[in-house]
This record gives C-alpha cells, sequence and structure tokens, in this order.
C-alpha cells in the first residue's frame, strides 16, 4: 500500500470517529445509565475486568431498585463487551454502553467497542447515572467523548530541522506534542581574511568542513524521517539563522522523498530547541494549510481529467456507484456531508430486493418506496447515509476514498457542480451506452419472442 492510500484510509477513520462523536453527543438517557469506558495501550483486561466487577459489587448497594438495575445492566453490557478481547489493541480499547432516548422518545441500547486509529494514551471510566452517587441528579446523562476529540486534534506529524553554525537540531511536532528527536553540535572555521598564500587552502577547508556538515544532516534526516522506505512524517520545515537550510534544500545528498515533503524554509534567530520553538511559530500557518493543499491537488487532478477530456472521471450518485461496480474506480471523492441516503428495499411479494439512493427532497416522493408494476408497499430492510456505507465498503471495490470538504475553492466548485461525489478512473468508461443497455433491457423481454 502506498503511502497516499494509507494517509486516504486514516482520513476515512478519522471522518467515522467525527461521525461517531456527533452522534454520541447528541445522545441523551432518561435516567439509566451511559458508560463511558477508554482502556490505553499496554493496559491488561484483567485488571479493568476486575475493576469492573468491584463497580458491579458497589452498584448493588444502590438502594432504588430502578436505578440499581439499570446500573448493574449497563456495567453487565460492558463486561460483555470485554470478553471479546484477550488483550487490548495495539491503539488501546473505547468502549460505550447505556440506554438512550431516540428523538421518536423511544429507548435505545447502545453497545460499541473499537480501535481508535491512533493509540489513545487516555485511561477513563464514567458512569452517568441520575439517581445514584455517580452524578448529580440534575446533570445530563451523556457520554463522554472528549478524549476522542482530542484524539481528533491534529493527526499529522511535521518534521523540523534546525540548523546553524553551531549545529543542527532534528524534531518533530503532532497537535500540541513537540519532540526532539536527535541533535548535535558542529565546529566550523569562521571566515577570515588573514593567511596570505594560506587564505585559499582555509577558504577550501572552511567549504569542505560545510559541505561535510550539511551532507551530515541530510544522512541523519533520512534515518529519522524515512521509515519503510517512506516519509514518516506529512510535511518538513527547515529553518535556520544562515544560508544551511538553503543549501540542504538543494543539495543532491538530501533525500528526494524528504525535498518534496519540504513545506517552508523559515529563517529564525537562534539555534537549538529555542529556534525550533521559533520555528514552529512561523511555520504555524502553512502547517494548518497542509490538509487545504492536499485537498485542492486532489480536485485540481479530476479536473484535470474533465477539462482534457480524458474520459477517465465520473460525477453524480448513479454514473459513480456503476464505476465502482466496474472496478474502474481509482480514487473516490466525496463531499464530508454529502445528504443522501442508501435503500434496500424488499418485495414481500417476490422477495426481490432493490437499492435506491434518494436526496431529502426524493424520500418525500412515496412513490419510491411502493413497487410500479403491483402497487405493493415495499419493505424497508436496511437505510443508512450513503457516505457511510461507502466508507465501509470502498476497499472492496479497490478503490481508495478521499473525503474533502467545501472549504476550498474547488471543493465547493466540486460540491456545487458535480454534487459532490465522483471519482478518478482507472480506465475510461462510455457510461452513455451503458444507459442505452439498460433501456434496451428494460424495454424488452426475451421470453415474449
Amino acid at each position: 500500500m502506498s503511502n497516499e492510500e494509507t494517509s486516504a484510509d486514516r482520513n476515512v477513520e478519522i471522518w467515522k470517529i467525527k461521525k461517531l462523536i456527533k452522534s454520541l453527543e447528541m445522545a441523551r438517557g432518561n435516567g439509566t445509565s451511559m458508560i463511558s469506558l477508554i482502556i490505553p495501550p499496554k493496559d491488561q483486561i484483567s485488571r479493568v475486568s476486575k475493576m469492573l466487577a468491584d463497580e458491579f459489587g458497589t452498584a448493588s448497594n444502590i438502594k432504588s431498585r430502578v436505578n440499581r438495575l439499570s446500573v448493574l445492566g449497563a456495567i453487565t453490557s460492558v463486561q460483555h463487551r470485554l470478553k471479546l478481547y484477550t488483550k487490548v489493541p495495539p491503539n488501546g480499547l473505547v468502549i460505550y454502553c447505556g440506554t438512550i432516548v431516540t428523538e421518536e422518545g423511544k429507548e435505545k441500547k447502545v453497545n460499541i467497542d473499537f480501535e481508535p486509529f491512533k493509540p489513545i494514551n487516555t485511561s477513563l471510566y464514567l458512569c452517568d447515572n441520575k439517581y445514584g452517587f455517580y452524578t448529580s441528579p440534575n446533570c445530563v446523562l451523556q457520554f463522554h467523548t472528549e478524549a476522542l476529540t482530542a484524539l481528533l486534534a491534529d493527526d499529522n506529524k511535521f518534521g523540523f530541522i534546525v540548523m546553524d553554525g553551531n549545529g543542527a537540531l532534528f524534531g518533530t511536532l503532532q497537535g500540541n506534542t513537540r519532540e526532539v528527536l536527535h541533535k548535535f553540535t558542529v565546529d566550523l572555521p569562521k571566515k577570515h581574511g588573514r593567511g596570505g598564500q594560506s587564505a585559499l587552502r582555509f577558504a577550501r577547508l572552511r567549504m569542505e568542513k560545510r559541505h561535510n556538515y550539511v551532507r551530515k544532516v541530510a544522512e541523519v534526516a533520512t534515518q529519522l524521517y524515512i521509515t519503510n522506505d517512506k516519509p514518516n512524517i506529512a510535511g518538513l520545515i527547515l529553518a535556520g539563522s544562515a544560508d544551511f537550510k538553503t543549501e540542504l534544500s538543494q543539495s543532491d545528498m538530501f533525500d528526494p522523498r524528504l525535498q518534496a515533503k519540504v513545506i517552508k524554509l523559515v529563517d529564525v534567530s537562534y539555534g537549538g530547541e529555542n529556534g525550533f520553538n521559533q520555528a514552529i511559530e512561523l511555520a504555524a500557518e502553512s502547517l494548518q494549510n497542509v490538509k487545504f493543499i492536499q485537498e485542492k491537488k486532489l480536485i485540481g487532478r479530476y479536473f484535470d481529467e474533465i477539462s482534457q477530456e480524458t474520459g477517465k472521471y465520473c460525477f453524480g450518485v448513479e454514473d459513480t456507484l456503476r464505476a465502482l461496480e466496474l472496478g474502474s474506480v481509482e480514487t473516490l471523492i466525496c463531499w464530508e456531508n454529502l445528504d443522501i441516503q442508501r435503500y434496500v428495499l424488499k418485495n414481500h411479494t417476490n422477495a426481490e430486493e432493490k437499492v435506491l439512493h434518494l436526496t431529502p427532497e426524493q424520500e418525500k416522493d412515496k412513490t419510491h418506496f411502493t413497487d410500479k408494476e403491483s402497487g405493493v408497499e415495499l419493505e424497508l430492510v436496511e437505510c443508512q447515509p450513503l457516505l457511510e456505507w461507502l466508507a465501509n465498503n470502498y476497499k472492496s471495490f479497490g478503490a481508495t476514498l478521499e473525503i474533502i470538504t467545501d472549504k476550498s475553492q474547488e471543493g465547493s466548485q466540486f460540491v456545487r457542480g458535480f454534487g459532490g461525489i465522483g471519482g478518478i478512473l482507472r480506465y475510461k468508461v462510455d457510461f452513455q451506452s451503458m444507459q442505452l443497455d439498460d433501456i434496451e433491457t428494460d424495454g424488452f423481454d426475451l421470453d415474449d419472442y
């Protein structure tokens, strides 16, 4: 799998978590228990099981029968979920269990367990309950999603190289976490006009030492910022108080894979950690724009396919899903707020199923939910947002899924002009002839001849 595909898959996981957070934040209890449990990596399932057993014993003493059964039921649900795991997954484990009230006022049980897309270093057990000693009587019962929100704060990791005449520092920045990976000092000869006949020799030695310094920085950068033959950072900032950063960026010794990741060159007044802090401040705006730039590039590539009339593109729900089924979609592009529902409907008279993709406006038309020939009302088998279905199934079609916003000019144009869904294809597909084939198939019944 290429680095781009890994990044796209990660973005899909981020979108799923965002959607989950939104639904969990909207969930409200009506006095029954809502448990939020987060287990960090390297913790022990046995420790958490014991803690839950202790909680079960404590909850057994709650005087209110309704409240006691509610808490005990929620703890039991969590224990059952925990039994599915022999050990804590590498990125930790998140479990939400409880009874919520739906928009229709009905009670619904929620049992969610999953491994986050990156390590979650929070340990949490909270049982929201209105009547007992778990929360205050006037509080709003809810699931606690703060740790998941923090996980999404900033997923990208950026590399920093700060170099001046005294040495070099290599660091990373991810969200609010900065880390110094390595640093070394260097003793470079200063420029001077003395030396007489030896002046040229001194100048040559000085240039040689500078060259060796730049080479060492380039070598260390490759060791630190490249893992399994690909960069482990989203972008690279080169900082310094002299020309070293420019020399490094233009040097043949600098790994081209890292050269392609350079976002910005910044001038700093200091070297070392002070220079690192200053470089973070000066590069802040560029770092925020990385996702924005990646999105612009992707949609720009899509528009190039259209302007060059390659035929290797599709747009709209119908054509995009046709192309997906053919396996011809290389990159599937969807707007993050795509408002289309996927319905699976069944005709109970002949057990035939059909799939519909409807906008909110189309959902109001009840003819979609009846059989055209017999007038029989179709049974609802499944209904879910199309984007959610695509996020769970895109890999089975051999595609990469890119979820975009409408914040950039290109993104806004894609949403307004192409309905917020489209794709870049591996090869040209003739959608018009496919539509004609469908019309011919629908219009003639071979059994009549």
